[in-house]
């Protein structure tokens, strides 16, 4: 038997743009994606209860149980892609499920949910297991391949930054490309605290990324504009960050939710949970990942303004994700 792990994540600035080869700041977040993993039979009993909660699916060869805490729908929702996501990584790493039936139990804190990198978590902690149960010894890189290739079950064509999170936690500036994508890892003086609320939504990537290609080829001025303005934004929220500038980091926070507005991928959901944190006192707060659902971010600098963000969205009916990111490396 053997276990990996995968970071959640968060998208600060440039999710979207990123697809078009745009830069993007993301950070890995504590809450993470624990994979176990064991040849079929070697486990004494089942791995771990099938009752509430416990998704279990069958593949060629191997059996998935899901005990992730959820947003309701979610694992069922994302069935079709999940099983198509672990079917590419075993493919991509050459392995005979006929000659070795596997199961692969999912847990850990992260909560199973669109924009917070679930998909990615569990991709690098089962590429994780599989390289401790088979013996595969895979360095940082190689496991980063393996669950770039399974995020293509999920996304059809991703950007890359999830998996990276996923893999190499961090606070970090990504920008797709070839061969290789580039990412340079970002400090800041110290570490600041964030909420994430969850909308309740699932959103699927693919479909949202397809309806803004589709919206850009119709509109191909607009969206131009506003693809300058994502860049420009992206690098000076870099500065603003490595400098511990928070109000500006709010500021281009706000800036960067208009822009996604302007695409097309938010919801009444996403805003609402938008208005409660700016009226409790962030300087910021905007979509992260992919909208249309799943979370949004705060910034909330200090403990006592984290709560207080924390619990109005709670009280207003919405779960809250309490969290930090950055920090000197």
């Amino acid at each position: 038997m053997a276990q990996g792990s995968g970071y959640g994540k968060v998208i600060l600035f440039g999710e979207h743009f990123v697809v078009y080869g745009l830069p993007a700041i993301a950070s890995a977040i504590a809450d993470s994606t624990i994979a176990e993993l064991a040849r079929s039979g070697d486990r004494k009993g089942k791995p771990g209860s099938t009752g509430a909660g416990v998704f279990v699916m069958e593949g060629d060869g191997w059996t998935l149980y899901d005990a992730r805490p959820e947003t309701p729908g979610y694992k069922a929702g994302k069935a079709e892609e999940q099983k198509k996501s672990i079917d590419l990584m075993l493919a991509f790493l050459k392995v005979d499920t006929k000659k070795t039936p596997l199961d692969i139990r999912l847990g850990g804190v992260l909560r199973a949910a669109s924009g917070v990198g679930a998909s990615a978590a569990s991709c690098a902690a089962i590429a994780r297991g599989l390289s401790g149960l088979l013996g595969l010894n895979l360095t940082d890189a190689q496991v980063n391949d393996v669950a770039h290739e399974g995020e293509k079950g999920y996304h059809g064509t991703p950007s890359g930054i999830d998996d990276t999170a996923a893999t190499y936690g961090g606070l970090f500036m990504f920008r797709k490309a070839q061969p290789r994508n580039i990412v340079e890892l970002i400090s800041t003086p110290k570490s600041l605290d964030i909420v994430m609320g969850n909308t309740g939504m699932t959103a699927s990537t693919s479909e949202v990324v397809s309806g803004v290609r589709e919206r850009k080829a119709k509109d191909p001025q607009k969206y131009d504009k506003v693809f300058r303005e994502a860049e420009k934004l992206v690098m000076d929220s870099r500065k603003a960050l490595e400098a511990g500038d928070v109000h500006t980091i709010g500021t281009l926070m706000n800036l960067n939710n208009r822009l996604l507005q302007d695409i097309g991928v938010s919801n009444d959901k996403l805003e609402t949970l938008v208005d409660i944190a700016r009226k409790e006192g962030a300087p910021g707060a905007k979509i992260t990942g992919t909208g249309k659902g799943g979370y949004m971010v705060a910034l909330t600098p200090g403990k006592h303004m984290q709560e207080r963000v924390a619990k109005a969205m709670e009280n207003a009916g919405f779960a809250a994700l309490r969290t930090t990111i950055g920090g000197r490396m």
